[in-house]
């Protein structure tokens, strides 16, 4: 069965896919046909609309009815419909993600809210997803492979951009209540309607909750969307959005567990003491006016995060309790102007400020614990020392042009250039240099800042082949600042020279940086859809661990040097008026080129958490109008355990998942519907590695069901 879909792949190879913003399963029989694939209008590569046909970028659209259709409960549910994007669930709506990259927590994606960047570089986190209201969102776009060109840091494997839902001048709402399998209960409230002349608002409600179905894994959440838009007339626009997010939940369900207990008892729990609270809010309104043959936009915006975390990955090594907290103001400006002429020249450029203060704590733990090595139980805590209490001021001023114009009314040739200038400045609130949890040590560097300059190219070209049907090649460049947490918090030594050598160097790490050139070709050709990207891409400096021979102290170091290539193909065709198969299909090795660590080299060896083979596919039935099936088959190909290929820890043998989804209209106002997930009840591993020397397994959810019912009014 693991090969099916590369069978599928091989045997659909032909001018035929789709760029994921297919027809919703729910589309009722008879629905007119899709606009064709190049219609399609994208805003994140270049921060307005553009069609698809004129952007060298491989991008991946999920559309309103595809979210609607879905009900993601979690980002792997919707976001894996695009083509090389993968999400492993950790808990809640937790995750780690995976697009022209392993799964990795590493600060490599770059999230967006209607182009705003969901959090400050340097304040990264992986589970940014859950900060943002998916299942209500008005769309949701991925761009693979570096965006700093236009985003700056943290842009390497992809950006994905969640887009608000529009309001409506006529007023109506929209009721969906849904309950299901280990307590999940889910209620989404969404209003709109006319506020005054010219303008119209829209407000969402998100209140989530489960049990969990590990031990102690429960899961709260309260999300609330507000979206004024006014025309101002005169070609003036505002936009105003208000994003606020609560997150409550027991971390510990990536506990990943031995062989046996993976298979037999399944929720088990061995970092059940972990907990996490997050607080997000984000504000902003955006200016725009339309001159004819310019664009004016300014866009300022708050943001302010908060986490208080005592994380599962941090027991093993080093417990604490982790609280940081940071608020950012910024603005994004972009004057856009169009020449006209034969060559249809168009120049855009853009200047993003931002402000960034923050703090960070750590208190160390005193564990309690039962079992040793990857069997260890961790049963309780207590607080001890403060280890690390300091405040960071991160800002930046960045500025960057892009340059377009059609040589031939079939070319269409872009350039880009971003200029980067960022710091870090760090005052430290504990007035010891050292401070201990145990046996560790731990220094503090009374103050620190550091620098960073960068410039990000970008290059690209789209040839119409035909009205239907285009090639795009494209060579972009990518970056990521190092992270606060890198470079002040630098971990613990055994003795206060080691302890102090570490924090020195902390503070010499570099950017890691990020080049890629892809070929696509996309379109439609007899019903199908079709979008097809092979790309390579290389991560220069990235960080390794290593040991100094004078000192055997062990740091990280800019030294690493990977490579990502693949193949992504997106397929879609209505086969009849009731029958539609969408699936997206990626390919791809990812290995180490130089990677020489603190015990080994790994050089030249396949990375681990990287699947070759991505793919989802879902076959939609629609009887009749308001009735609809949706079959969805996920396919995750077998990875390596970790980064020596060893046969004596192996791979985990990937997994296929099947999900069922039905939605019938009772009324024209009113439908039911009912999510059945792992409809086989298949044991598989959310992520899988290897702990103390022994392959371990997080698994993931067993078959589960979830009912609802939308009212509309």
């Amino acid at each position: 069965m693991r090969n099916l879909h590369l069978a599928l792949a091989s045997a659909l190879a032909l001018p035929c896919a789709f760029p994921a913003s297919a027809q919703a399963p729910d589309a009722p029989a008879g629905a007119p046909a899709e606009a064709p694939a190049l219609n399609v209008v994208t805003v994140t590569t270049t921060r307005e609309q553009m069609p698809l046909r004129e952007t060298a970028a491989a991008i991946g659209v999920i559309p309103a009815s595809a979210i609607r259709a879905t009900g993601p409960m979690h980002p792997q549910q919707i976001l894996g419909q695009v083509p090389g994007v993968a999400i492993n669930v950790t808990n809640g709506e937790g995750h780690t993600t995976a697009i022209r990259q392993p799964f990795s927590t590493a600060p490599m994606y770059l999230y967006l809210e209607d182009g705003i960047p969901i959090r400050a570089t340097g304040f990264f986190n992986h589970n940014a997803l859950y900060e943002v209201n998916l299942p209500q969102a008005g769309s949701i776009e991925v761009v693979k492979g570096p965006g700093s060109a236009l985003y700056g840091s943290d842009a390497i494997g992809g950006t994905v951009n969640v887009l608000t839902r529009a309001p409506a001048a006529a007023p109506g709402l929209e009721l969906g209540a849904e309950a299901g399998s280990f307590g999940w209960r889910r209620l989404l409230l969404d209003g709109t309607g006319a506020t005054g002349a010219d303008g119209a608002a829209r407000a969402a409600l998100n209140l989530t909750h489960s049990d969990g179905w590990r031990d102690r894994t429960a899961y709260d959440r309260q999300s609330l969307n507000l979206r004024q838009d006014q025309a101002l007339g005169e070609g003036g626009l505002l936009k105003t959005i208000v994003g606020a997010t609560h997150i409550d939940q027991q971390t510990g369900a990536s506990s990943a567990l031995t062989w046996d207990d993976y298979l037999n008892n399944p929720t088990k729990n061995n970092h059940a003491i972990a907990w996490r609270k997050v607080d997000a809010l984000r504000v902003s309104t955006q200016y725009e006016r339309d001159l004819g043959d310019a664009l004016l936009g300014i866009t300022p915006y708050l943001r302010s995060n908060a986490m208080d975390l005592n994380g599962s990955y941090n027991l093993s090594s080093d417990p604490r309790i982790e609280k940081t907290q940071v608020a950012s103001l910024g603005v994004l400006g972009k004057w856009r102007q169009d020449y006209g002429g034969a060559l249809k020249p168009r120049l855009i450029l853009g200047l993003d400020l931002e402000h960034s203060p923050g703090t960070r704590t750590e208190d160390s733990l005193n564990l309690t614990s039962t079992g040793s090595g990857a069997d260890r139980n961790y049963t309780g805590y207590t607080v001890g020392n403060r280890i690390y209490d300091y405040e960071v001021r991160y800002r930046s001023a960045s500025a960057y042009a892009q340059g377009e114009l059609a040589p031939t009314p079939s070319l269409r040739l872009s350039a880009g250039l971003r200029f980067d200038s960022m710091g870090y400045a760090m005052s430290n609130r504990i007035d010891a240099t050292t401070t201990t949890a145990g046996t560790r040590i731990y220094a503090q560097t009374p103050s620190a800042a550091t620098d960073y300059t960068h410039w990000s190219p970008k290059l690209g070209a789209t040839l119409a082949l035909s009205p239907a049907s285009s090639l795009y090649a494209a060579y972009s460049h990518g970056f990521r600042a190092p992270a606060e947490s890198q470079l002040f918090r630098a971990g613990s030594g055994a003795t206060v020279a080691e302890a102090q050598s570490k924090a020195e160097l902390a503070l010499a790490l570099k950017p890691v940086k990020a080049d890629q050139v892809e070929l696509g070709w996309r379109g439609d050709a007899a019903g199908w859809r079709y979008d097809l990207a092979a790309y390579r891409l290389v991560k220069r400096d990235d960080l390794v661990s290593q040991r100094d021979p004078l000192t055997n102290v062990s740091t990280s170091v800019n030294a690493g040097q990977t490579e990502h290539s693949g193949v992504e193909l997106g397929l879609g065709k209505a086969l009849d008026r009731q029958w539609r198969v969408d699936t997206a299909l990626s390919y791809a090795v990812h290995r180490y080129v130089d990677w020489v660590t603190a015990g080994a080299n790994y050089s030249g060896k396949e990375m681990e958490a990287a699947p070759r083979v991505l793919a989802s596919t879902r076959l939609a039935w629609t009887p009749r109008a308001g009735t609809s099936a949706q079959l969805e088959w996920v396919r995750l190909g077998d990875y390596w355990l970790e980064a020596s290929n060893s046969d004596a820890y192996g791979k985990y043998a990937g997994h296929d998942v099947f999900n069922l989804r039905l939605s019938h209209a009772v009324t024209p106002a009113a439908r039911l519907y009912a999510r059945l997930m792992n409809l086989a009840d298949r044991r598989y591993a959310d992520s899988a590695s290897v702990s103390s020397g022994t392959p371990v397994y997080a698994p993931a959810l067993p078959r589960a069901l979830y009912v609802g019912v939308e009212v509309t009014l």
